[in-house]
């Protein structure tokens, strides 16, 4: 093994920069654990940005992936293999649907539900060609595609990138009434949303937006469009977020750790009514829905279930934020989270304050990343055990002092 500094010298000559890591080089990961270059180990509380759910190389993932790999990874869908009817099977009874696309990327799960929100829109609730409307969320984050820029209010994903896309209308999130707004309008065909967002920061909605959602889209005939890309999958408690609320979208897209963090999968389920109106040659993906692919997801999605990890999740999120609130730092503003998808909002004069945190919680055995500025968010994979998050916390409780001033805070 070379020094950490010349990997990350390598990536920084080689490389696009279109990332800003924390200065770390992870070699090998177990579990809720990583370790760099030189050996030392860490608490991974960022899990891939939630791809990583089972926990790093699960060894039932990895071995159905290894498994696969030595008898057929891809066929295209030009041929019919012999594991991707097996898996539509499974995840369609799973969550309850007709049919489902297998993609790669989040990104083009998302895609590919825009698209098909759009031929429904045409085909089945009969809007005039080019007119149909989605509405979504200021301060979502749904990719980095050209269409999904252009309804991004972040200003680094947005800007400089168009001209963009039309078709869509950005209301405030958590807002029923707004959305009841801009889905009157009758070339509204869907509302493409975040049961939790994310990258803002982990924002959770109040208590019934959900529901209030579903009753909106049926009242007016709207698709009710769920990006669980990275609260689905056991990551809030339930294995989707909707769940919480016992609410059924009309498209669901997953990704991430439907692999459990080995390679790229993603899929969009929905009813025959909106599934069938994508027809052979208007959709579809070299890699989506490979033999490899297809094993790889079944492994991870009954690792989620024999293991339980919905619950597990619910039970060390509570401890979690237990454990925040004992902390008591003048620091912290708010805490806030659901099951394992968890975040700090940082009170402090220097708007560089969460990434020095972040720097401290990574000096002493713990790796996450701030979002927008003053935020950290907390996601370790849903394997991580009570000890484990008792250590984590007192690892933030060790590096908080970074922040002390010697002046006290303003207000």
């Amino acid at each position: 093994m070379h020094s950490p500094s010349y990997y990350m010298q390598l990536e920084e000559q080689f490389g696009a920069h279109n990332y800003h890591p924390l200065p770390v080089v992870i070699a090998m990961a177990s579990g809720c654990e990583m370790w760099d270059v030189e050996g030392k180990r860490y608490y991974d509380f960022l899990s891939g940005y939630s791809a990583v759910n089972q926990g790093h190389c699960h060894p039932r993932i990895i071995a159905a992936l290894h498994e696969q790999a030595e008898q057929l990874t891809l066929t295209s869908r030009a041929f019919y293999n012999n594991r991707l009817g097996e898996y539509q099977q499974f995840i369609t009874s799973l969550f309850g649907f007709d049919k489902m696309l297998p993609m790669n990327s989040g990104a083009e799960a998302v895609e590919t539900a825009i698209k098909l929100s759009r031929k429904w829109g045409y085909e089945v609730k009969g809007v005039a060609p080019n007119k149909a409307k989605i509405v979504v969320c200021e301060h979502n984050f749904h990719g980095r595609t050209s269409s999904i820029v252009s309804f991004s209010s972040d200003p680094h994903a947005h800007e400089h990138f168009g001209p963009y896309m039309p078709g869509f209308q950005v209301i405030p999130y958590n807002d029923l009434s707004a959305l009841e707004q801009a889905i009157r309008d009758p070339n509204t065909v869907a509302f493409l949303f975040e049961p939790i967002q994310g990258e803002a920061g982990i924002i959770v909605p109040h208590k019934g937006f959900l529901t209030g959602v579903r009753a909106l889209c049926d009242q007016y005939g709207v698709l009710m469009m769920a990006d669980e890309i990275q609260t689905g999958l056991c990551r809030t408690g339930k294995m989707l977020c909707c769940d919480h609320e016992h609410v059924q979208p009309d498209v669901l897209i997953l990704g991430k750790a439907l692999s459990g963090g080995t390679l790229p999968v993603s899929a969009v389920l929905a009813s025959d009514e909106v599934m069938l109106t994508i027809r052979p040659g208007q959709h579809g993906s070299t890699f989506g829905g490979s033999p490899l692919a297809s094993a790889v997801a079944v492994a991870s999605l009954q690792v989620l279930l024999d293991e339980q990890l919905a619950d597990n999740a619910a039970r060390m999120g509570e401890l979690f934020r237990a454990g925040l609130y004992q902390l008591q730092s003048p620091y912290i503003r708010e805490i806030r989270g659901m099951g394992l998808m968890n975040a700090i909002e940082i009170q402090h004069p220097d708007p560089q304050a969460a990434w020095q945190l972040c720097e401290a919680f990574m000096q002493n055995g713990l790796l996450a990343k701030p979002t927008h500025g003053d935020k950290i968010r907390f996601a370790p994979p849903l394997v991580i055990t009570a000890s484990q998050i008792k250590e984590a916390i007192a690892i933030i409780a060790e590096s908080l002092p970074v922040l002390e001033l010697q002046e006290a805070l303003p207000g």
